[in-house]
């Protein structure tokens, strides 16, 4: 009897196990603020809202696939000169001549489907329908949250980018280059091709901990899965990562304005020129339970307007939860 006992007990153990890495949806939240890195910095892009929901598709027994995530998210980007108050005095006039990096915001929904192969590696494919502008609602957000934080009033929205409506296709590809015990590196890049944002990028991914592999993993946002066909490294992951990158842009609407309209005679924009290359740096550490999916990172960039007159930094906090 004790023996049937036991044999139960480990059978409802290991079932409770293989629940646990087999949840088909997820469903969370980025938040991006440069507040979060405590440097007392508002610049640049400034402020980033997005909600996430993935769903985990079936994948045939024999195919070389071994996970396909469906994905659908909605987000808001803020971006802001050196300051988000460009008046000489507090409560003065907004002077233009501060704008180092013209006042925008982008506003969009879209879809993502992630195909992620047996040879960790994985296909991801996005498109993107937005607004960038007064549209966008950035100068309205902006101002709710100084207001409700106490904060500074922001000036200088008037100037902002103008009003455009933007479609964006992108598509991400990564593959694992080498694999030892508690670290592994993988090679990222990604293209974008749109009237709002075009160029590409490329460089390493380094991850240090407990990390599973790129079909079932944080990293390349696939946590959720509808089956585990190959057992995972780890049950939980709990891993620190470093990812630089060189990312060549070539348009960037939040900084140029809109790629096919022609500026008014009465629209008081401010844009500006793009740099073409820029470095960037992520450092990060990743966390999953049962249940939860936690992604706490900081992120530097060099300059991206040949105005602006130092680099910027951000921190980014994503929390999902999974579920059947």
């Amino acid at each position: 009897m004790k023996l049937k006992l036991l044999i139960l007990t480990a059978f409802l153990f290991s079932s409770i196990q293989l629940f646990a890495q087999s949840h088909s949806n997820e469903i969370g939240v980025e938040t991006d603020n440069d507040s979060y890195l405590l440097r007392g910095s508002d610049r640049y892009y400034t402020d980033g809202i997005f909600i996430y929901f993935r769903h985990a598709l079936a994948v045939d027994s024999s195919s070389k696939l071994q996970n396909k995530v469906l994905g659908f998210e909605a987000g808001q980007k803020i971006f802001n000169p050196q300051s988000g108050s460009i008046s000489l005095t507090r409560g003065g006039p907004a002077d233009p001549g501060y704008i180092d990096r013209p006042f925008a915001a982008y506003l969009y929904v879209g879809s993502t489907l992630n195909f992620l192969y047996s040879d960790e590696s994985n296909l991801k494919l996005s498109a993107q329908i937005g607004m960038i502008g007064p549209n966008a609602y950035g100068k309205q957000v902006q101002t709710w949250v100084h207001k409700t934080f106490g904060f500074y009033p922001p000036s200088g929205w008037q100037y902002q980018i103008d009003n455009n409506a933007v479609l964006n296709l992108s598509v991400e590809y990564n593959r694992l280059l080498a694999r030892t015990t508690g670290v592994d590196v993988s090679l990222t890049s990604y293209g974008n091709l749109g009237n709002g944002f075009s160029g590409a990028g490329l460089g390493p991914l380094f991850r240090f901990g407990l990390f599973n592999q790129l079909f079932n993993s944080v990293s390349t946002q696939s946590s959720a899965i509808k089956k585990t066909r190959k057992a995972s490294l780890h049950q939980h992951e709990l891993f620190f990562y470093y990812k630089p990158q060189i990312n060549y842009v070539a348009y960037d609407a939040t900084i140029q304005g809109g790629l096919f309209t022609t500026k008014s005679p009465n629209s008081i924009e401010v844009t500006s020129d793009k740099e073409p290359f820029i470095l960037s740096n992520q450092l990060g550490v990743a966390f999953s339970t049962t249940r939860f999916v936690f992604d706490v990172a900081a992120i530097y960039h060099t300059k991206d307007d040949k105005e602006m007159i130092q680099s910027h930094q951000w921190g980014a906090i994503t929390g999902l939860y999974r579920f059947k």
